[in-house]
């Protein structure tokens, strides 16, 4: 039988894949789509041809001479995406770890490669497989030589094979006339032009006729029709470059060896560091036999004895440093893991809920360590807090949040991304071990691995510490760590323990008012409209707006026009159906989101015990779920409303106090622009004197209007606004809107070059920084789209004024807290949603919880201005907001 070698064109299956599959990211920010596409389609190709030898061709970065002709002809190949272009020598790399022949010639293109190798290796006896997303190389195929054209679409490979007799049924044609095929219809995407105006029909039945371009030459009256007769004649010459260009050389110089291209095995030790490297998690299941699988499970024990439990963690409470972690499912207990030790020294137990190690018991234990360990690790220590009290926040190490800190792009911080980022292991996920078993299933089922998964979470906290440490060191964010972070996460722990007070039967009230206008806007919409329809469907709504009623503006796209809230704003003035309809969209939003939706998280304390998150968004706001009070309607009165159902408790009262334009005053001060810091330290109205500059009027002359289109440039300044995007706020030209934006930056000069130096900031490192060191990275800006880099430029320029006045709220919540505690207050922080805090203040501490609040929060940043705070009392949150 005879041996087979397998042949794969490298640039063109890396491109391939990464057209073909979503965009992929390590850690570190490398694309690796290509990448991963490649290697699946590789090993897929391998499983399925059984072949002894495997050679991948890579085009070399000079020119070749086809490349040369062509440029004479046309100008310049579009260039490769740059998210491609630095996956191209990883994957080179990636195959030399793997032990691949790779096979490259300056002048030559990987196809003249793979046409030498292929008709090398069918005249020393082999069956050869071509793969390539180039249909070029079916000019190769005979019957020892396959050509495979793999097609990736949402994720999913199919491949299409072509032997001699397979080319000739699906082209009609023979393998070495896909050449004269290509000379006369050309093909984009590999840069061979063809002649104007004849397809692949035309030319296929030319073909079939005459054979070969210079024949049909030869007989070019004789074509039909006309219009090829005469793109023929006319561009002969193009035909004839066409073919040159599309004829694979089968004679290349190349230093080759068959014996080197013998398969070894793939799965070296350095290829699999690479997959370590590259996060593909899925491929490392290939790598059984690998000697670099971590022995940490060698030191993981489940103990359910209560003397071995007691002697564990009584070592774990004298310990310099332990790793824990509670195994807390729906608010259940159970089971606790804990590790000990350093570095290849750490043993992992996980002890169960289960005969005498009740859940007090290890909930004791658990007190016990974080109060009598020197260091206490966990990946979530806001979740302990829930069921422990721990009171110095010093003493513990959170690893999910200096994960956060380090990279706050990502979605989660799992114990195994961190394992693998800052302790060089691969480690089992929860669902490698569990899959969508539930923990509480899973001890009851697959008792082994949650011990693993378990233990792993513990010994990846204590393990993690130094390499955070040192990671959070290095940035610079060590400080921002341990001092607002950390803190921090206690004063969340405190609000979420204290909730807020829901009148239920208001919020049942505030829904049938919602329900009644609801009902009223179906029957106006109904009228205009001259019938009823689903309205909540963009899809009838679309043909009832564009198509019945005739209204202007209709975009449609495949799924039906568009009636998106863009669209809709900008016909409300002049239709009111169209109004009517934004109005209900509002309403129904309002009632199933939070008349109805708040009623499920009311607890039987009659409050409602949101989550406060630290570690979701990327500019280090703070943000809610479960519900999310951050999200209540402050645009329209109605919406505004329901803010009345949030109360005190009895003998209380809410004091609520927000920073008055902060990210402006964060602007003036970061930038240093001395109009800007003048204004606020004169306590100007800085929308008036803006609109004074910008429009070139007396300050006391400024119309309301002014004022608006003043204040609409000021806040998207800060968030990198363009002319287009202040165009849409303002109903004006674009050209106004440029004109308003350069007088903005003429009359606070300063701020332009701090705007213009962040953009270079994030372009030369990567990343920007707030006033506090927090770092955001903006990948975004190496990116090839340009509606990508422009909203990386967005980014670099909003993140660090965001971000900041993000951190000064952080330190004012502590120090608030922290306060409030230290004089034995009753008075409770409940709330805060971006610049605002609410507190719910027994009457009698008033007075001092307003002198706490409005000093805390103004003295929270020392900035280049003064930070100023509008505060108020109410009987709810509306009254007090």
């Amino acid at each position: 039988m005879s041996e087979k070698i397998v042949l794969i064109d490298g640039h063109s299956i890396l491109n391939r894949a990464f057209y073909g599959l979503p965009d992929l990211t390590n850690a570190e920010g490398l694309h690796t789509n290509a990448i991963y596409g490649f290697l699946t389609i590789l090993f897929k190709t391998l499983e399925e041809e059984n072949a002894q030898y495997l050679t991948v061709a890579f085009d070399e970065h000079a020119p070749t001479f086809r490349h040369n002709m062509y440029e004479a002809y046309k100008g310049t190949r579009k260039p490769m995406p740059q998210e491609l272009r630095e996956q191209v020598p990883i994957i080179r790399d990636v195959l030399e770890a793997m032990g691949v022949t790779i096979v490259s010639r300056e002048g030559y293109e990987a196809d003249d490669i793979l046409g030498t190798l292929a008709r090398k290796g069918e005249a020393a006896g082999m069956e050869v497989t071509v793969l390539s997303g180039d249909r070029d190389l079916l000019q190769l195929a005979t019957e020892h030589v396959k050509i495979r054209i793999p097609k990736t679409r949402g994720g999913k490979t199919t491949v299409e094979d072509y032997d001699g007799r397979g080319v000739l049924e699906a082209y009609q044609l023979t393998p070495p006339q896909i050449i004269e095929l290509k000379a006369l219809m050309g093909d984009s995407s590999d840069n061979i032009p063809g002649i104007p105006g004849v397809g692949e029909k035309t030319a296929t039945k030319i073909l079939l006729e005459y054979g070969t371009i210079e024949n049909a030459y030869a007989h070019v009256e004789e074509i039909k029709p006309n219009k090829a007769k005469e793109s023929l004649k006319e561009h002969y010459d193009l035909a004839k470059l066409s073919k040159e260009l599309a004829t694979i050389c089968t004679d290349c110089p190349l230093d080759y060896s068959f014996e080197e291209a013998r398969l070894k095995d793939l799965f070296t030790q350095e290829a699999y560091e690479w997959f370590k490297e590259l996060e593909f998690k899925n491929l490392l299941n290939r790598f059984e036999n690998t000697s670099s699988k971590n022995k940490a499970e060698e030191h993981f024990q489940r103990v359910t004895d209560l003397s071995q439990a007691d002697a564990f963690l009584s070592k774990a409470k004298k310990a310099d440093r332990a790793g824990v972690h509670l195994l807390l499912e729906k608010g259940e207990v159970l089971g606790l893991g804990v590790a000990l030790g350093e570095k290849e020294k750490i043993e992992a137990a996980f002890f169960p809920v289960e005969g005498f190690l009740t859940e007090r018991y290890l909930l004791e234990q658990l007190e016990g360590i974080c109060r009598g360990a020197g260091q206490t690790a966990s990946l979530n220590v806001k979740e302990m807090l829930s069921r422990i009290q721990i009171e110095e926040h010093s003493r513990m190490f959170d690893g999910g949040i200096a994960a956060y800190l380090l990279n706050p792009l990502k979605s989660a911080y799992t114990y195994d991304d961190i394992a693998k980022e800052y302790l060089g292991l691969m480690v089992p996920a929860r669902e490698d071990l569990l899959g969508k078993v539930s923990y509480k299933k899973g001890l009851e089922e697959k008792e082994e691995e949650v011990t693993v998964s378990c233990c792993y979470m513990a010994y990846v906290a204590l393990a993690g510490i130094e390499p955070l440490t040192k990671a959070l060191e290095e940035t610079g964010m060590l400080s921002l760590f341990r001092e607002m972070e950390m803190p921090l996460l206690f004063t969340l722990h405190d609000m979420e323990a204290a909730g807020i007070q829901v009148e239920g039967e208001e919020l049942k009230e505030y829904g049938s008012r919602l329900e009644v206008r609801i009902k009223e806007l179906e029957s106006i919409i109904y009228q205009k409209a001259g019938e009823e329809f689903n309205i909540n469907s963009p899809k009838q709504l679309g043909v009832i707006l564009f198509e019945k009623m005739q209204l202007p503006g209709g975009k449609k796209t495949k799924t039906g026009y568009s009636t998106a809230a863009d669209v809709l704003d900008k016909l409300a003035p002049d239709h009111s159906v169209v109004a009517d309809i934004l109005e209900y969209r509002q309403l129904t939003k309002l009632k199933s989101t939070y008349a109805d939706g708040l009623a499920n998280y009311i607890g039987e304390d009659g409050r409602i015990h949101s989550n406060f998150n630290q570690t979701i968004t990327a500019t280090g706001r703070i943000s809610s779920t479960e519900p999310n009070l951050q999200n209540i309607p402050v645009r329209m009165e109605l919406g505004r409303l329901i803010r009345k159902v949030f109360v005190p408790r009895e003998g209380c009262i809410f004091l609520d106090a927000d920073y008055s334009q902060i990210e402006l005053r964060v602007l003036a001060h970061m930038s240093g622009d001395e109009k800007l810091i003048q204004a606020y330290s004169e306590a100007q109205d800085i929308h008036r004197m803006t609109a004074s500059q910008v429009f070139h009027v007396p300050f006391d002359q400024v119309t309301d209007l002014q004022r608006r289109n003043a204040k609409a440039v000021n806040f998207g300044i800060v968030y990198g606004i363009s002319s287009f995007g202040l165009s849409q706020d303002l109903s004006i030209t674009r050209k106004e809107a440029a004109q308003y934006i350069e007088n903005y930056f003429e009359t606070y000069p300063k701020i332009k070059g701090f705007l213009d130096g962040l953009v270079k900031q994030g372009k030369e490192q990567g990343y920007v920084t707030t006033l506090f060191g927090r770092r955001r990275p903006v990948p975004e800006l190496k990116s090839s789209n340009f509606m990508q880099r422009s909203f990386g430029e967005r980014v670099a320029m909003n993140a660090p004024i965001q971000g900041t006045a993000a951190d000064i709220i952080k330190i004012a919540m502590i120090r608030v807290n922290e306060a409030l505690k230290e004089r034995k207050l009753e008075t409770k922080l409940i709330l805060q949603v971006h610049d605002e805090l609410l507190l719910e203040v027994y009457e009698e501490e008033l007075e001092e919880v307003s002198r706490i609040l409005e000093k805390e929060m103004k003295q929270a940043a020392d900035l280049a201005v003064s930070l100023e705070i509008d505060m108020h009392t109410g009987r709810n949150w509306y009254e007090a907001k």
